[in-house]
């Protein structure tokens, strides 16, 4: 047993991470709540900033290993603000490295490889189009030789756990939620690649390779799928849907595909939720109406911090 604290714990991927690693370990969680309005786990928590240092490094003090999930995320939303961006999502990085030697899982992102037309693995060459990828691969940069393993996140999709927030600003799970709500689902091109990740299969990932001595850089996805494949897949859950097809670009330039060889040749681990798994998910929270308005900033990373900003 190990003791964990996992900053940014309470967040969308943090749920799933809490739920596995509390069953094995001493896990406290560190979260500013930006997104959240409570924590209602059973499990040790902290509300405070990465940005006050002496907070955090007492419990850092207290810690074998780091989950380091604090971050802002998406492009949009880093987008707001590029300066807080490579505070929050670079620079504090720096700091962690130079106040704590223990275990660190840092949490990457594929779209560190931008727009490029073959399959790419860790050894592929890095085309970051927004601050986001940037200040990610910063932060890659920083840990460099160091006790950490840094996983490049595919496209997430499903529900992690029934208390953190569901994100509807990501591809499969707006995709459903237009399906259902809408009758239709308008898809932007649909040639681009995305390597998709349920949620949990991060969590998953983390249990398997945390108490080991795997270090460097991971690719971590389930399968490469074009976005008018996703849709595809979503018309058999919601068959009266349509797809509206239109030539214009994506709301992105991001088009990548992926392998995730290397974690599964050292570690053993390949994720395995599918991509009906999340569908289903989605689909269930949307047509039982629990969600009760999902045009809610709160769920759209940049929608929020746009209404809501941070400081």
């Amino acid at each position: 047993m190990m003791n964990v604290l996992i900053v940014g714990g309470a967040g969308y991927v943090g749920g799933g991470i809490v739920d596995t690693l509390s069953k094995i370990h001493d896990v406290r969680v560190y979260d500013s709540l930006i997104y959240e309005e409570s924590y209602r786990k059973d499990i040790p928590f902290i509300y405070g900033d990465i940005r006050d240092r002496d907070l955090l490094k007492e419990h850092l003090n207290w810690a074998d290993s780091v989950i380091w999930l604090a971050a802002l995320v998406g492009d949009g939303a880093c987008a707001i603000n590029p300066d807080l961006t490579f505070e929050i999502n670079s620079e504090s990085v720096g700091w962690l490295k130079d106040n704590f030697k223990g275990r660190i899982v840092f949490l990457s992102t594929c779209s560190v490889y931008g727009a490029q037309d073959t399959e790419l693995d860790e050894t592929s060459d890095t085309n970051p189009l927004s601050e986001y990828a940037s200040s990610k691969l910063k932060a890659e940069g920083i840990l460099e030789g160091t006790n950490s393993i840094i996983f490049r996140l595919g496209t997430l999709f499903g529900v992690s756990d029934k208390f953190a927030r569901i994100r509807l600003d990501l591809v499969v799970n707006v995709l459903v939620t237009k399906a259902l709500l809408e009758g239709k689902m308008s898809v932007f091109g649909g040639e681009q690649w995305r390597p998709l990740l349920h949620v949990n299969d991060v969590a998953s990932a983390i249990n398997t390779t945390l108490d080991s001595d795997i270090k460097g850089i991971y690719n971590l996805h389930y399968k490469n799928y074009k976005i008018i494949d996703i849709a595809e897949e979503i018309i058999k859950k919601v068959p009266d849907s349509i797809i509206e097809t239109t030539p214009m670009h994506f709301q992105d330039s991001r088009n990548y595909r992926v392998s995730s060889g290397k974690l599964s040749e050292v570690s053993g681990f390949k994720p395995s939720l599918d991509l009906s798994v999340g569908i289903d998910e989605i689909y269930n929270l949307v047509s039982e109406k629990r969600i009760k308005d999902v045009n809610d900033p709160r769920y759209s990373n940049q929608s929020f911090l746009q209404q809501y900003g941070i400081t």
